[in-house]
């Protein structure tokens, strides 16, 4: 009884098997790269994939885009300055087969790139450049990776650089710099003030020789600011009014 129940099962059992070896189920953002027998056969998906048991392999890929966050980097710029920068890279695979058979591992292989092609772009340029240029520091490094990254089937979308970490020699000396541009800014906005000042004073007075009976409205004027403030001064008065008539 037991073996001819062993007989019934041990069928069905690798009947089983077989069947849950050939179904595959991929994701809207999966593609397989089916292999048989070791050779690239085609790139399916997604849905449902039948594969012949034991003679094909699926190797799954995502197609979404990947977020690679590459660690600080200790870099010498080329007016000699220490720092350390970091970034992020956007890639994502758009070419499934490429990714897998011309490159072991992809996610590894673009860390190390994007790495090494950091350091390569921040050394060539100027600390000034990497703190007021960072858009073009960032589409040369974009550039750079997506032409070596193409051969492996990998697309690169974007690359930010996130933080530049200065010696503290250096952040001093800019502090020091940054308020000397403001003090130098300060003393050019109050020239200009007092040479715009000088201006109108100028043209006031042009006006005034022109025009004797605008000295005393001024004079008038004055006197009735003086009253209302309640201020117990010296009263200016035109001399033409204390002058006699012979």
């Amino acid at each position: 009884m037991d073996a001819t129940l062993l007989s019934f099962l041990l069928p069905l059992l690798i009947i089983a098997f077989l069947f849950y070896s050939a179904i595959r189920i991929l994701n809207e953002y999966e593609r397989g790269v089916i292999l048989r027998l070791g050779r690239y056969i085609a790139t399916k998906g997604p849905g449902l994939i039948i594969l012949i048991p034991v003679l094909d392999k699926m190797i799954k890929v995502s197609l979404r885009v990947v977020a690679l966050d590459v660690p600080h980097q200790d870099i010498i710029t080329k007016d000699n300055v220490s720092v350390k920068v970091s970034a992020v890279i956007y890639f994502k695979v758009v070419d499934p087969s490429k990714s897998v058979l011309q490159i072991e591992d992809y996610l590894f292989a673009t860390s190390q790139l994007s790495q090494t092609t950091l350091r390569s772009v921040c050394g060539s340029v100027e600390l000034d450049q990497i703190l007021s240029q960072r858009d073009e520091i960032n589409n040369n490094i974009q550039t750079i990776l997506d032409q070596q990254t193409d051969v492996w089937g990998i697309k690169v979308s974007g690359v930010e650089l996130k933080h530049v970490d200065l010696p503290t020699e250096m952040q001093r000396a800019m502090a020091k710099q940054a308020e000397a541009e403001r003090e130098r800014r300060a003393k050019v906005i109050n020239a200009e003030g007092e040479f715009q000042a000088a201006e109108k004073l100028t043209q006031a007075a042009e006006i005034i020789s022109r025009n004797p009976e605008a000295l005393t409205l001024r004079y008038l004027q004055t006197m009735r600011e003086m009253a209302a403030a309640g201020q117990a001064t010296i009263i200016p008065v035109p001399l033409d009014l204390l002058r006699l008539k012979k």
